[in-house]
């Protein structure tokens, strides 16, 4: 009845709606609605007709006018015409060969997506619109399109199907856009498009239809969604002026309760639209105020105020995806997670979708919505159309299949469904094998759940069968053709399909087969193969197999044949006679003797190799001595003055004299060069140094007035700082405060005045050390700061810097493998399942930046040994974690062995030009001898100690058994001249 007096004033609200729905193709909306409008037999409307064909008719005349005219005065433009349809015509040609190339292109590989993109540019720009439409058909088969894809595929479809009556197959292609991604303005355009279609029978409803969809599905977008609201509102006023009675006339009783439903319609959009939080949502509060004959009642005015606080709330997160660049993503995780806190599951998805819509190729974020799906929604329809979606987004993620087909079983779908979506993710392009072991193990779980093995034989059972030896196949010949290896070398596949045989269909014979198979391809030689087998013969066959799969394990193992060796021993003790503990221990002792006899076979040619190897070293090294010291034998004279030259750079290189500081100074320039302690590099002044700091570097006086020892023990050594800090010793001091009075701040400058990134802090008392050294590897500036003693290594050999332990330490894991996010708090989440956590250490660079390393301590060895078993592998924002105990290995210098053994080289101190290009010292290497048990140490590399070094011939070289030179000697070495 509505649509009977809605169709002969449909055409007088046809300007307001396409004004208000003006999207783009409003005009031909217009003609669509106008031509489908059926009139009743008592109404007409001949006279609209014919004014608008006499409309026409005087628009023809008019055109006809200027046709003439332009004949008259186009004369002389003829030619340029002509050279203008030359320049089409080729460029016409260069665009089909194109073409032709893009579609061959196509025809080789299928999944080129910019080769698609570029094709549909080219067909529409020649307007080849068949050809337009099948290339966009073969896109969206393979990929989700765009926004902009959509919008132009479904208006040039509007423009072809103009003649047609049926308006169906533009319905159906608005069916898939929406289905891609949340997208208001394909919704718009859709609902645009069914109001041409209104004035068939049910058309109304069909709009108002399509409208509450768009609500569902974009009507929670906070800046976007607002418009989809208001155009279903705008409707709707459309329609209620046109079931109005005229001004001054007597309404029917029907007539009036057509117009009070369709005022309750618009209220209740008025109603809706307020209790939802959106940008500038006052200006819709006013509308209805102003809207509203009796007002705005105060339930909605209370739903108003609370969306307007939510607004608020989530203001800040829209103004920062308006700021920031494309793709957003992280303010869109930031967003996420505050909606996932507020819990609304209907604004949690419009994120993700919004997200998504963005960064359509990131596998995370996929992977996160999909598993909200999953635990959250559960919706079937909502949650296989996002996994759809998402493998069609990202098909080279493996993870996302196996999802896929997890939500197809969980909500019931049919074993065909399932089987494709499984065939579809074989032919996705893994980038790894050990990918379509992991998709065929989730598509083999799933068949092994379909059998009912209470059943002898069953469909089933020999689906499951012919899966196993089709992943065999396929593995074996697709994935090691492509990638050159199985991806599955411990043959998990096979192992389970022997589990299962011996498991649910007691077929030990087959499960035999399968392990004899599973030997053949390499695994006989690792002790685990071999015990897996026998736990397996253990629980489902007889004492017999057991035996016989040890005795073979004693004979095949190489890895751990201790091991295997004790397995056995152990069975015999249990069910083996007298005679069988015989073979045992004869058949275990051959093999441990003839495996210690390999080992030592080893281990005499690595030692063998390792002295080869140090022999070629000391070789080389030589060598390079040798060179050096005839290219310093062979140069000329020197000129005068030259002596004085080293003198000069023998007091500016080797170790300064005892009698404390001096001042240098060198004219021309200005530049001076502070005083400086003995034994520390000196520094210049540079440019800006407050007076503290030209105070603190006067130190030359009190290092001669107080003590060595004391300076040591109040003091320690910062480094590691940034070369750039402002105020470095403002800094200090502001960081070293709290643990004591500061007796001064020392620094260490280059010779260009720059700082060099570290210096001593003293201070009054000793007890402030101790509080100092808890401020190791403290950020300043984003960069952790190395605090440690104050030790001179000359007078205390034995002093350890290296602070963590190098041994085995069973409480503690190493982790390896973490994502540079990943900080201490997170680690700790981790960890805290599987023990008492007593420390966390992230190692980082000296910049501060993480290396994805960690060592976490537990109270202890059977809490770390869990945390291995469990975290060893695990998978952390795709980064696999490698978990093992913490064993770290020794340091490359012996600086952690005791006693005279330790090697230590000791600090250089030099002069005021920094150090020398050569790094030698100006002292005779004749005189330059070192005598008594530590080793020698010559250009920097320490050699062995007197007494251990020898040639490869076992014979001490001239070089360890020189004799204590006499007076005599050094005279005769200092006098002659050579």
């Amino acid at each position: 009845m509505l649509e009977y007096y809605l169709h002969p004033i449909l055409l007088t609200i046809l300007p307001e709606l396409s004004s208000t729905f003006a999207l783009g193709s409003s005009v031909c909306y217009q003609a669509e609605i106008s031509s489908s409008i059926h009139y009743p037999s008592n109404m007409a409307a001949t006279g609209n007709v014919e004014e608008t064909q006499l409309q026409d008719m005087e628009e023809d005349a008019g055109m006809e006018r200027e046709m003439e005219s332009d004949e008259e005065e186009g004369m002389g433009v003829e030619n340029l015409d002509e050279e203008e349809e030359d320049e089409s015509s080729e460029d016409e040609k260069e665009n089909e060969a194109e073409i032709q190339r893009l579609e061959e292109q196509l025809s080789i590989n299928a999944f080129d997506y910019n080769c698609h993109v570029d094709l549909i540019k080219l067909l529409r720009q020649e307007g080849e619109l068949v050809r337009l439409r099948k290339a966009r058909q073969k896109m969206s088969e393979l990929f989700p399109l765009t926004e902009e894809i959509w919008l132009d595929w479904l208006k040039d479809e509007i423009r072809m199907t103009e003649e047609e009556p049926n308006r169906e197959k533009v319905y159906e292609l608005f069916e898939k856009a929406v289905k891609d991604y949340i997208c208001p303005e394909i919704w718009l355009e859709y609902a645009q498009y069914s109001i041409g279609g209104m004035g068939s029978p049910g058309g109304i409803e069909k709009v108002r239809g399509i409208f509450e969809r768009a609500l569902t599905a974009v009507g929670l977008h906070m800046t976007k969604g607002a418009t989809v609201w208001d155009a279903f509102r705008e409707f709707e006023n459309a329609i209620l002026s046109t079931v109005q009675p005229p001004p001054g006339s007597v309404p029917s009783r029907e007539q009036q309760g057509l117009v009070n439903a369709q005022l309750e319609r618009i209220h209740a959009l008025f109603r809706r639209q307020l209790a939802i939080p959106f940008m500038d949502m006052d200006a819709t509060y006013a509308e209805y105020e102003e809207w509203s004959e009796q007002g705005v009642a105060e339930t909605v005015t209370q739903q108003y105020r609370r969306a307007l606080q939510h607004m608020h709330k989530s203001k800040p997160h829209e103004q920062a995806l308006l700021a920031a660049e494309p793709p957003k993503l992280a303010e869109y995780q930031s967003y996420m997670e505050y909606e996932l806190k507020e819990g609304d599951p209907a604004r949690v998805q419009i994120i993700f979708e919004r997200a998504l819509a963005e960064n359509c190729l990131v596998p995370d974020m996929w992977a996160r919505y999909t598993s909200y799906l999953d635990r959250q929604l559960k919706i079937r329809d909502i949650v296989l159309s996002c996994h759809d979606r998402a493998v069609r987004n990202c098909p080279w993620t493996m993870g996302l299949w196996r999802s896929y087909l997890l939500a197809l079983e969980r909500h019931r779908a049919d074993h065909t469904t399932v089987l494709d979506v499984f065939e579809k993710a074989l032919t996705a392009g893994f980038i790894q094998a050990t990918d379509y072991v992991d998709i065929w193990q989730a598509y083999l779980d799933y068949l092994r759940r379909r059998v009912d093995f209470s059943k002898e034989s069953s469909r089933e059972l020999e689906d499951l069968r012919a899966a196993f030896s089709r992943s065999l196949d396929y593995l074996k010949q697709d994935v090691e053709e492509r990638f050159s290896e199985s991806g599955d070398p411990s043959c998990t596949i096979m192992q389970i399909w022997a589990r299962i045989e011996a498991l649910h269909c007691r077929n030990m014979q087959k499960a035999r087969e399968l392990w004899d198979n599973i030997m053949t391809r390499g695994n006989a030689k690792y002790a685990n193969m071999w015990l897996e087998y026998y736990n397996l013969e253990r629980s489902y066959g007889d004492a017999l197999h057991c035996r016989k799969a040890l005795h073979r394990a004693v004979q095949c193992t190489s890895d751990y044949p201790e091991h295997v060796c004790e397995v056995l021993l152990s069975f015999e003790r249990v069910e083996g006679s007298l005679e069988d503990w015989d073979t045992a221990v004869q058949k275990t002792e051959t093999r441990l003797n003839r495996v210690s006899e390999q080992r030592a076979k080893v281990a005499v040619k690595e030692a063998s190799q390792a002295r080869q190897e140090e022999d070629k070293t000391e070789q080389r090294r030589r060598a390079r001595a040798d060179k050096k010291s005839q290219k310093k034998g062979s140069k000329p004279p020197g000129r005068p003055g030259e002596k004085r030259k080293a003198q000069e750079d023998f007091q500016d290189w080797g170790d300064e004299p005892e009698q404390g500081a001096k001042r240098h100074r060198r004219g021309g320039q200005g530049e001076e060069f502070m005083e400086t302690e003995s034994k520390a590099p000196p520094r210049r002044k540079p440019e800006g140094t407050n007076q503290s700091q030209a105070g603190s570097a006067a130190s030359g006086k009190n290092s001669q007035e107080e003590p060595e020892e004391r300076r040591d023990d109040c003091s320690v050594f910062v480094s590691n700082l940034a070369y750039t800090l402002p105020d470095p010793e403002a800094r200090l001091r502001e960081n070293f405060h709290p643990c004591g009075p500061i007796s001064q701040v020392r620094l260490v400058f280059a010779g260009n005045g720059t700082f060099r990134g570290y210096g001593y802090v003293q201070f009054e008392g000793r007890a402030s050390v101790a509080e100092a050294l808890k401020l190791d590897r403290k950020l300043v500036n984003g960069r952790p700061m190395f605090v440690s003693p104050c030790v001179d290594k000359s007078k205390n050999p034995d002093f350890k810097v290296f602070k963590y332990s190098v041994d085995l330490e069973r409480h503690k894991i190493f982790i390896s493998g973490l994502p540079y996010s990943c900080n201490k708090e997170r680690l700790e989440e981790m960890c805290r399942g599987y023990g008492t956590i007593k420390d966390i250490r992230l190692v980082t660079h000296r910049s501060g930046q993480p290396k994805g390393l960690a060592y976490v301590e537990f109270a202890n060895e059977a809490e770390a040994s869990q945390a291995v078993l469990k975290m060893d592998g695990m998978v952390v924002e795709e980064h696999t974690l490698a978990v093992a105990i913490s064993n770290p290995p020794r340091r490359s210098r012996n600086l952690d062995l005791p006693g005279p053994s330790r090697t230590l080289v000791p600090r250089q101190a030099y002069g005021a030009r920094g150090k020398g290009r050569t790094q030698l010292s100006l002292l005779p290497r004749s005189l330059n001898r070192h005598t008594g048990p530590a080793g020698q140490a010559e250009n920097g590399t320490t050699s062995k100690p007197a007494g251990e070094a020898v040639n490869s011939a076992g014979d001490t070289p001239p070089e360890a058994q020189a004799k204590p030179l006499s007076n005599s000697d050094f005279a005769r070495m200092l006098m002659t001249k050579k």
